[in-house]
């Protein structure tokens, strides 16, 4: 007999709270999502996606006019430029907040008024699937709860993690080099909070169930406004145990699974996505046993993509597909070569070697790029991402420098990425070209300014419409490939996906849909050197007919020679 709701929280809540009272817990937790104890199950390894899903990552103030909203300006935008090609937005935290651009965040229930009120987010809801974070490991250090801990005062009082100087937390794993507590006075005296990105984002306490309450009635409120899929942020570091890494514990992993069981109950298409920036093995247990995220970031992508492309040799990459996992249904991965951070290093761990790491740092720091650092439990400081807008990372190759295939190489690794198995999202600087924002950095004193720039609406409409930009020939090119993969049963996210062996400079895998109607074999130079490969290597089916669907060019003889050019992609398909 399958398990009430009701069990399965209080089976979680007992093994994560094993002193409390796990089932008068549950019934709390219930009574706030309004949820019964036998409430339905939602079908397990549902898909909530096809291949017509295609998101779009964007700060709320990202595109701007003067006197207006800027949620109001995005929506507008959208409707203008990208109702016909995305379908999915993630808007950055829209909270109001005192640092990081967001995500050290003040007041989880209200909208910055600087970027419009609910009504704004409810109304791009209506229009298409809306993403928010759940910015659950941290908050800002001037935020109400915060300035109740330090005036011993609830609700608050016990809401973040404390230590003691004199604890061994060397083993701790944390991506910033600032120093791990920060001393603060209190009413009480003087305490040390732990913070593991700064001392403006001071950690949230899990291991008091009051604050997993707050967070459920949280969950909800985002969920009766419209919010139907949840990024959760920084999760990997949700739990702290002095002794331990407080990376990826069991606890963390328990809660994730109890906040999507909640979630799918009250909406059932609901979608919750684990935002960790690990090395590759460790991001794929995310997934639980299809019990925990719905989707995981495909962070390996973005630096090992880039990395062939500015090396020309696809090594790396083919090896990492070959070894990822296909996903169980009902989940999938969430591919992007782009996003408001910099380029992880860390998810490059077993898969580039300290000088192929180097190499492609230096070469990213000559198209423009900085590098942020992290430290090691020893104390030493590593590179953990490099700071560069993507269209100016692949400006050239390692070994020429900067060159006039920027554009073709820009859209090749999108290209990419529309066809691998996962859902895509375009950061929208992607989807514009915006170049490295210097002048933001040296404004804001913050590396990763250099890929969050803003622009005026008016003036990028100009862009756009103008064909003697590169605004308006990679955003038209980009939007032409999305229209083509949307139409595409192979190309939905859980379609089964083989790597092909096509050498070092030709790089291709085949896609085939779930029905086995469709193939695709999607094959991308990613040299500046026209390449040859011999039809008869694909192993084209010679009863189908086979259509290029990106140049529409038909192949009529299987025995043929396919010839790239520098950075073209075909995708040969069995079927329009």
């Amino acid at each position: 007999m399958t398990p009430t709701l009701g069990d399965q929280l209080a089976g979680l809540l007992a093994s994560v709270y094993p002193n409390e009272d796990a089932e008068a817990l549950a019934d709390r937790l219930l009574g706030i999502m309004a949820l019964a104890p036998d409430a339905p199950s939602p079908p397990a390894h549902a898909n909530h996606w096809s291949e017509r899903d295609v998101w779009m990552i964007t700060y709320a103030d990202t595109v701007q006019r003067e006197g207006e909203k800027p949620l109001v300006t995005l929506r507008a935008f959208y409707r203008e430029w990208l109702e016909d090609a995305i379908n999915g937005i993630h808007i950055l935290p829209f909270f109001p907040y005192s640092s990081d651009d967001g995500f050290s965040v003040m007041d989880y229930l209200a909208v910055n008024e600087s970027h419009g009120d609910w009504s704004h987010i409810e109304a791009i809801a209506g229009e298409a699937r809306l993403m928010a974070d759940l910015v659950i490991n941290h908050m800002s250090a001037r935020s109400r709860w915060f300035e109740n801990f330090r005036r011993r005062q609830h609700p608050g009082r016990t809401y973040f993690v404390e230590a003691s100087p004199k604890d061994d937390l060397s083993a701790v794993v944390r991506p910033r080099t600032s120093p791990l507590l920060t001393p603060v006075q209190t009413d009480d005296g003087e305490r040390h909070v732990w913070c593991t990105f700064s001392e403006d984002q001071v950690d949230l306490n899990f291991a008091n169930p009051d604050v997993l309450a707050e967070f459920v009635g949280i969950v909800r409120a985002y969920l009766d406004h419209g919010i139907s899929v949840f990024r959760l942020d920084a999760v990997a570091f949700l739990w702290k145990e002095v002794g331990t890494p407080c990376v990826h514990l069991r606890q963390t992993h328990e809660l994730i699974r109890l906040l999507r069981l909640l979630i799918e109950h009250y909406r059932p298409d609901a979608i919750v996505i684990t935002e960790t920036n690990v090395p590759n093995r460790e991001n794929l247990t995310y997934f639980g046993n299809a019990n925990e995220a719905h989707l995981i970031y495909n962070f390996s992508l973005p630096p090992l993509l880039i990395n062939t492309l500015v090396t020309g040799n696809c090594r790396h990459l083919k090896t990492w597909l070959m070894s990822m996992p296909p996903a169980q249904m009902g989940t999938t991965y969430l591919n992007f070569i782009a996003s408001h951070d910099g380029i992880g290093l860390r998810p490059t761990d077993g898969l580039l070697d300290e000088e192929e790491k180097q190499r492609l740092i230096n070469t990213l720091a000559s198209f423009g790029g900085r590098v942020s650092h992290r430290r090691t439990a020893d104390g030493q400081d590593q590179p953990y991402e490099i700071n560069i807008a993507l269209f100016d990372a692949l400006s050239g190759t390692a070994a020429g420098g900067a060159d006039h295939w920027q554009e073709a190489r820009f859209v090749c690794a999108h290209t990419i990425m529309l066809a691998l198995e996962g859902v895509p999202a375009f950061y929208l600087h992607s989807l514009l070209a915006t170049p490295n924002d210097h002048e933001r950095v040296a404004h804001t004193g913050r590396l990763r300014s250099i890929n969050r720039s803003q622009w005026s609406v008016d003036v990028l409409g100009d862009r756009l419409r103008d064909p003697a930009t590169v605004h308006h020939r990679v955003f038209n090119e980009l939007k032409r490939r999305i229209g083509i993969r949307r139409r595409q049963p192979a190309f939905h996210p859980n379609a089964t996906q083989f790597t092909l062996h096509l050498g070092l400079q030709v790089f291709g895998f085949w896609r085939q849909s779930l029905r086995r109607d469709q193939s695709v074999f999607c094959i991308h130079n990613v040299s500046d050197q026209t390449q040859s490969i011999a039809l008869s290597d694909i192993n084209l089916i010679g009863t189908d007919r086979w259509l290029d669907l990106l140049s529409g060019d038909r192949i009529e003889d299987l025995s043929g020679t396919l010839v790239l050019k520098p950075y073209q992609s075909v995708w040969l398909s069995n079927r329009a």
